[in-house]
């Protein structure tokens, strides 16, 4: 397993985080295993939010730690501040609210990383700023930043933070991956930094160094090895996909890359959800890939496939970008 840093954390952040949407106290015996597994295979990263499965994603990971003493060795990123049919809710009091629901449903008196899960542009950056430091100040939060932020919002929220001599955002996790992001998933808000209209994106993240935690980096499924173009409409009539990988990533561009990802992976006795990964963990990018393994298997394979090295050649081939590798 490899690691990095977020300033503010003051822990090992590993480069391949759980996603635990399908984490819940309803089934806790399998999801205690699924977190005890990537745990003991060196990931010492959570992703979750205040809207995943109600909340219920938090509280079984609050007892999880609770129940493996293992706070303090692990690195817990939430997200809270997500609209709702009704209203946005990027505004100090929400940030406010969906902290504390966090904090208790989690048995922690401290988060991590807490970022904001949308954005609402309509919005000053200033009181955003503001309020989230005062949680710094109070030590309920170590690092924040945000979800779904465009990078020229961060950047706005850095320079207020420069200016006010506040923390700045340290992380961001917008969706990022070799499979583009064609359709918003979940209807507006979403914020992609794959595909070849966002290349300033990724110079801006290149340069800045911002850490990224990649959010639906295997396309939802796409990439899981499940999908291919020979099987691809028996699983739509028969919805066996995703409807936010169908949406966001089934597409003729990402099956073009599909078609590579497998030529590639039988060239180097790999398979696809590997080589997928792979491509995120070579970039010039500070990255963190969220992974949403179902079992043991599945994370164990990532982080093998996060060791392989691929020449920029092989990326940019991956990636379309050029015919030849």
């Amino acid at each position: 397993m490899q690691y990095g840093e977020v300033k503010g954390v003051g822990k090992p952040v590993s480069r391949l985080v759980l996603g635990t949407m399908i984490i819940n106290t309803r089934e806790l015996e399998k999801s205690f295993q699924l977190m005890d597994d990537a745990f003991e295979l060196g990931c010492t990263t959570l992703d979750t939010a205040h809207v995943y499965a109600g909340g219920d994603s938090e509280r079984a990971i609050g007892r999880w730690m609770e129940a493996r003493n293992n706070r303090d060795k692990v690195v817990v990123l939430s997200k809270g501040a997500h609209h709702n049919g009704d209203r946005k809710r990027v505004t100090p009091f929400d940030i406010t609210a969906d902290l504390h629901d966090s904090l208790a449903r989690l048995k922690t008196d401290y988060i991590d990383i807490y970022l904001l899960h949308r954005d609402d542009p309509d919005v000053p950056v200033g009181p955003i700023v503001e309020r989230l430091n005062e949680h710094i100040e109070e030590g309920l939060v170590k690092a924040i930043g945000g979800s779904n932020w465009r990078h020229e919002r961060i950047q706005e929220a850095n320079e207020y933070a420069e200016a006010h001599d506040l923390v700045p955002f340290n992380a961001s996790s917008p969706n990022f991956g070799l499979a583009e992001q064609v359709e918003d998933p979940w209807g507006p808000g979403c914020v992609g930094i794959s595909g070849p209209d966002k290349i300033e994106a990724r110079k801006w993240y290149e340069k800045t160094q911002t850490p990224v935690f990649a959010y639906s980096s295997l396309g939802r499924g796409f990439f899981s090895g499940r999908i291919t173009r020979e099987n691809f409409q028996e699983f739509k009539e028969q919805n066996m996909i995703d409807g936010a990988c169908l949406k966001a990533y089934c597409h003729e561009v990402n099956f073009k890359r599909l078609d590579r990802v497998q030529e590639l992976a039988e060239e180097k006795g790999m398979t696809i959800p590997q080589i997928a990964t792979a491509y995120i963990m070579n970039q010039p990018l500070n990255v963190f890939a969220l992974i949403g393994a179902a079992n043991r298997e599945e994370f164990a394979a990532n982080v093998k496939s996060s060791d392989l090295k691929l020449t920029p050649e092989e990326v940019a081939w991956l990636d379309l970008r050029t015919n030849s590798r």
